[in-house]
This record gives structure tokens, C-alpha cells and sequence, in this order.
């Protein structure tokens, strides 16, 4: 029985954009994104990741090739710019970027006004994003007086209160501590099982490998390939090439395997976490 080919939500064919200084930003890209799915890009610094997801929502406009959204061409009028950031949401890597009102109520209603929603919608909609990102008991705190990690929370409070169907993270985990970092994957796991897609840039290999559905790769501006993760280690030469590591744990699963455990057989799938390994490893030793 064949399966039903995933929806695309958005595509980029061909994509060039050229900074006014002439430094390149996106050079030929083409990348999709399936609904539902969770998506990383991955690339050295100035591969062009930012760049990619401000054309993502209309902030920069391609100067070759063809963005769609949910399979049209996207729309550069007023109107259209607005409906497509309604349904993509982008949130910066620096939150200070993105947080400019005085409580986190009223930064993360923004949005929601902004499209002409009533009052009374509104809050509604500000109130289920806080308690969705577990902020609700800070809407009438400054936003100065929160931390690093809680403005990252409220910048994503901020577009999921404008309930888009992706949502775009520019390094989301940069700057946060292990407890920070548990408590944003823990917003991002929900979120992904409400049904909403996620795209997110990221240096950590490790946290891609293990989270992500496919990964998408850029260096110099250009996508260079994607692919489903688990088939991450297929690709360590174009890993390589873009001067990018291997997960610690691929390296690892190498180097036992060389060694010849029943654990690691090459029947067997490779792990995608330490603790996965460490749980193969366990198993080969009480068989």
C-alpha cells in the first residue's frame, strides 16, 4: 500500500539574494518543508541560515527564484505579507531583537491586534500562548525584569499567540543553560504535537540528530542537501565539507563497531542518543 506523499508547506526552488554591499546570502537555494514535520538547518556561521529564514516570512524578498507557502507563491502586497506571517512565525536568536513593550502582556498582544483581532480574541489568544509556553504567570511582569531564557519563552508566546502552522527559530537554544534548554525542548514537543511544523537553526549536531525529522544543510548560501536525520551518518562527507561535525554518538557507534560488538551489529539501526547506545550496549550484554 503506498503512502500518501507528505503535504509541502513551504518550498523554496532556486533562491538567490544578494546583500547591497555584495556579500551573498542565498545563492541558487531549494529546500522544502513538509506539514507537520520537525526540521533542522544546519551550517557553519554565515552560511546563509538567517537569511533563509527572513525570506521564510517576507522580511527579505528573493532576487531570483520562487518561495511558496502551502503550495502559492508567496505575496509581497501589504495584505499578503500579513496573512503569510500570521501562518509563519519567526523568532529571533536574540530576544532583546524582539521584545520591545513594557509587560510580557502586552508584547505578546501585538500580534494579535496588529491583524484587527477584537479585544476580547485577543486575549484570548495571549492567554493560551502564555500558559502554552508556561508564562502565564508572568504577563504582567516587565519584560526587563525577566531572564534570558524566560524573553526567549515570551518571544515564542509572541507569534504562537498569532497561531501560525510554522514556526521558524533562529538558534533557540543559544545563550540557555541545561535546565533552560529542557524547559524550551519541552515547549517545542508540545507544540510539535499540536500539529505545528518546525524549522530551527542550530550548531548543536547532537540535539539535531536526535530531535529533528530531516535536517536541511546550507553552506555558502546554497542548500547543499537534506535528508531524513536517522540517515544522518550516510552524509558525514557533506557534513565534512561544510565544516561541520558528526554527532558525538555516530563517532562513537563507528568506533564500536569496529571493534565488532553483537550490539552494534550492522543489521541493527545506529543510535541517535547516548542513551539510546548506552541501551544497545545493555542489551548485547544481557543477551
Amino acid at each position: 500500500m503506498n503512502r500518501p506523499t507528505p503535504e509541502t508547506l513551504l518550498e523554496f526552488a532556486d533562491v538567490s539574494f544578494r546583500y547591497p554591499d555584495g556579500n551573498v546570502g542565498l545563492d541558487g537555494c531549494s529546500l522544502r518543508i513538509t506539514r507537520g514535520s520537525r526540521n533542522a538547518l544546519i551550517g557553519a556561521n554565515g552560511a546563509g541560515k538567517t537569511t533563509l529564514f527572513q525570506h521564510a516570512n517576507g522580511l527579505l524578498r528573493p532576487q531570483g527564484g520562487t518561495i511558496r507557502y502551502a503550495g502559492q507563491p508567496i505575496d509581497y502586497s501589504r495584505a499578503g505579507l500579513r496573512r503569510l506571517r500570521s501562518e509563519v512565525g519567526l523568532v529571533f536568536q536574540n530576544p532583546d531583537q524582539q521584545l520591545f513593550s513594557a509587560s510580557v502582556r502586552e508584547d505578546v498582544s501585538f500580534g494579535p491586534l496588529n491583524l484587527g483581532l477584537d479585544t476580547a480574541t485577543a486575549r484570548q489568544r495571549v492567554d493560551k500562548a502564555l500558559l502554552a509556553v508556561g508564562m502565564a504567570k508572568f504577563a504582567d511582569r516587565p519584560v526587563h525584569n525577566l531572564s534570558f531564557g524566560q524573553k526567549k519563552r515570551v518571544c515564542i508566546a509572541g507569534v504562537l499567540a498569532m497561531e501560525p502552522q510554522l514556526l521558524v527559530l533562529d538558534e533557540p537554544m543559544a545563550g540557555l543553560d541545561h535546565a533552560m534548554r529542557q524547559e524550551l525542548l519541552a515547549v517545542l514537543d508540545d507544540l510539535h504535537a499540536r500539529g505545528i511544523t518546525l524549522l530551527l537553526a542550530t550548531h548543536d549536531i547532537d540535539f539535531a540528530y536526535r530531535w529533528t525529522d530531516r535536517t536541511h544543510l546550507i553552506a555558502g548560501g546554497a542548500c547543499t542537501v537534506s535528508f531524513a536525520t536517522p540517515d544522518l551518518p550516510h552524509h558525514a562527507d557533506a557534513l565534512e565539507a561544510a565544516g561541520l561535525p558528526v554527532p558525538g554518538v555516530v563517532e562513537l557507534h563507528r568506533l564500536l563497531r569496529a571493534h565488532h560488538l553483537p550490539a552494534v551489529a550492522k543489521d541493527i539501526p545506529a543510535p541517535r542518543s547516548v542513551g539510546e547506545l548506552i541501551t544497545l550496549l545493555n542489551q548485547g550484554k544481557d543477551s
